[in-house]
């Protein structure tokens, strides 16, 4: 059984510039294996091997693999709220509409990227399948304030309490479309929907425009 990997247990990291080199790199590469292959289908010995690190070097920095996974997680979620501030300024000033907009937008254009931190969809995928202590975390400090801006931009433009079931099942649907849009498509979709499945620029501003007539039709009980 994997041991806790409570966020708020991390341990500092080591100042010494070499260690501290040696330090990312061993975060680096447990991300990306984490991410592939899960938590207890990882050994040690491999991520040392990724990022060419002594054996011991996952104790020295982390006390054992829980605490890199816990290092993991820690910048994974950095990482997504950042992306939810990018996503929420970029409707600034603007109606509740192109609010919902933007935030898609930016959401879904970050999310596709094939930078250096396009594992952490992956991962999250993975915690939602099976879930550790992290998840937890990254409910309180990622999800939960993501899911209440967007109450509150969709409850404008339904003109109803952010509260209301209706308001909730709609960004439920907006946020899954999102997350949808970014997983790889089946290569039976591809053949049956063509390169309109591969189109993220369509599918953001088929997400919005869907999101967005959906909510205002709910509202308007059609």
């Amino acid at each position: 059984m994997m041991k806790s990997v409570m966020v708020t247990t991390m341990r500092p990291p080591k100042t010494n510039p070499a260690s501290a080199d040696t330090r990312q790199r061993l975060i680096d590469a447990a991300a990306k294996l984490f991410a592939d292959k899960g938590f207890q289908n990882v050994t040690v010995r491999e991520i040392c091997k990724a990022s060419t690190a002594n054996v011991a070097a996952v104790n020295y920095h982390f006390g054992d693999k829980a605490g890199l996974y816990r290092a993991v997680i820690t910048l994974a979620m950095e990482v997504m709220r950042e992306t939810n501030e990018l996503s929420q300024r970029a409707g600034d000033g603007l109606s509740p509409e192109e609010q919902i907009r933007g935030f898609v937008r930016v959401f879904v254009s970050r999310l596709t990227g094939d930078g250096p931190t396009s594992w952490i969809h992956r991962l999250m995928a993975r915690e939602m399948e099976h879930p550790t202590e992290a998840l937890e975390q990254v409910m309180t400090h990622v999800v939960m304030p993501r899911l209440e801006y967007l109450a509150g931009v969709a409850g404008q433009v339904m003109d109803l309490p952010p509260s209301d079931p209706r308001v909730k099942r709609c960004i439920a649907s907006l946020q899954m479309q999102c997350l949808i849009a970014v997983r790889r498509i089946p290569p039976v979709l591809e053949k049956t929907f063509g390169p309109a499945m591969r189109d993220i620029d369509a599918a953001i501003n088929h997400i919005a425009d869907f999101s967005i007539g959906g909510m205002k039709a709910i509202a308007a009980g059609k």
